[in-house]
């Protein structure tokens, strides 16, 4: 950070959150005496030259990335140099795995107890979950603990320091393409960015909605953007499942776009004002004028109309949402339901909507655990971004082994040495 003091400059946090409609810029100071993130700047600016996670446009994408940066950095009253980056995109997979070592005897151990697990062994029985077979293509971005199992004893959360003769690690993990995440990358970083940190921003979201009782007892987080739909299913604070479908609330704008023959933008408006998820809970009275172009006719649209149009589609996202719930394959476990956040969660009467077709609970998730402006804390556009903001502080826990993506012949090497290491 350029312009403020060292001490400060320790403490400062940065997202910046590629989204399918915006992207979003926060700058947050951290005060580690009370464990409070205080918001400081936010910009954002409409996205361009990405769809669906992927750069098609790398002047557009850069354009969008400085103008959020900018807005940011003028209202926070400083430079970015460094932020933590989000990826999302329908080309993003989960992976539920595992790996398992013997542990070694340590003949340089003066513990009584020679099978005694370390930091290290640890990192070896990681390194051996993440060994899959990956296309050339694509890359692991996290590794993301479920659980361990030691001999017979399972459900271990921490078994450093706990003894045994075999180790298991259950993981899931997030696999990305690489030329996708390498192209976004250097796009933020051409601007002189550098990236802090990679997050899977259905990861991200999770930082700011959810508390540790939902991860525990279970509860499946939604994201719905404009391009896409993420859908994290977490149980035993662990992610069980992981999803990103190519659908999400820009499907609802061009369906009334199409329906009402308007432009995309005018349709988006309309949408926010008027559009209903659920025509039953809509006007049928109240009549609203639609654009006039070229000498055309005035027209007039009721809410009831409108929102028969939107209800079929979000039906549709919602229904698809359902199915990968059902693939996690632990629906009943979900006591805390369903957390639905992004700006396609804002659209009226959703979460009613998504309450009747997913059958379960259902509220709105909403930015936690960051002060300094009332918008941002009620707005679920804005979860991703101040997820990032926490990213940092808590990676070590959430995923251990995650390190910078490597070209394949890297990541063996990487993990050669570490299990010639655990030899000795």
């Amino acid at each position: 950070m350029k312009g403020i003091t060292m001490n400060t400059a320790q403490t400062l946090r940065v997202g910046l959150d590629i989204g399918s409609s915006f992207i979003s810029c926060a700058i947050a100071e951290k005060f580690y005496e009370t464990d409070e993130m205080k918001l400081m700047g936010i910009g954002r600016s409409p996205s361009a030259g990405i769809k669906n996670g992927s750069v098609i446009h790398r002047d557009k994408l850069m354009d969008a990335i400085e103008a959020a940066v900018k807005d940011a950095e003028l209202m926070a009253g400083c430079k970015v140099d460094k932020a933590v980056l989000s990826i999302s995109g329908e080309n993003i997979r989960g992976i539920n795995t595992q790996g398992a070592i013997a542990i070694q005897k340590s003949h340089h151990s003066s513990l009584p107890v020679e099978n005694e697990i370390t930091e290290n062994d640890v990192y070896r029985v990681m390194e051996m979950a993440r060994a899959l077979s990956l296309p050339p293509d694509r890359d692991i971005m996290h590794v993301l603990p479920q659980e361990y199992v030691i001999d017979t004893m399972d459900n271990i959360k921490d078994p450093v320091g706990m003894t045994g003769r075999r180790l298991e690690a259950k993981v899931h993990l997030i696999t990305v393409p690489s030329a996708g995440v390498k192209n976004l990358v250097n796009c933020t970083e051409e601007l002189g960015i550098q990236v802090d940190g990679l997050v899977f921003q259905g990861l991200a979201t999770g930082l700011a909605t959810l508390d540790s009782d939902e991860k525990e007892l279970g509860v499946a987080l939604i994201n719905i953007g404009g391009d896409t739909t993420e859908v994290v299913v977490y149980h035993n604070d662990g992610i069980r499942h992981s999803a990103v479908m190519g659908i999400g609330s820009n499907s609802i704008t061009n369906d009334i776009a199409v329906m009402l023959q308007i432009g995309v933008g005018e349709a988006e408006e309309i949408k926010r004002k008027y559009a209903s998820a659920k025509a039953s809970m809509s006007s049928t009275e109240l009549e609203f004028d639609l654009p006039v172009k070229n000498g055309g006719l005035a027209r007039k649209v009721s809410e009831h109309e409108l929102s028969r149009y939107v209800e079929a589609r979000a039906q549709e996202i919602l229904q698809l949402i359902a199915r990968e719930i059902f693939r996690a394959d632990i629906r009943d476990q979900l006591t805390y339901g369903v957390v639905l956040t992004g700006g396609g969660a804002q659209l009226r009467n959703m979460v009613p909507l998504a309450q009747e077709i997913l059958k379960m609970r259902v509220r709105l998730g909403i930015p936690k655990n960051i002060s300094g402006a009332v918008d941002v804390a009620s707005n679920p556009e804005h979860t991703a971004v101040i997820g990032l903001l926490h990213w940092n502080d808590v990676k070590r826990e959430l995923a251990p082994t995650d390190v910078p993506i490597k070209p394949t012949f890297e990541r063996a090497v990487t993990w050669l040495k570490s299990w010639i290491k655990g030899l000795y």
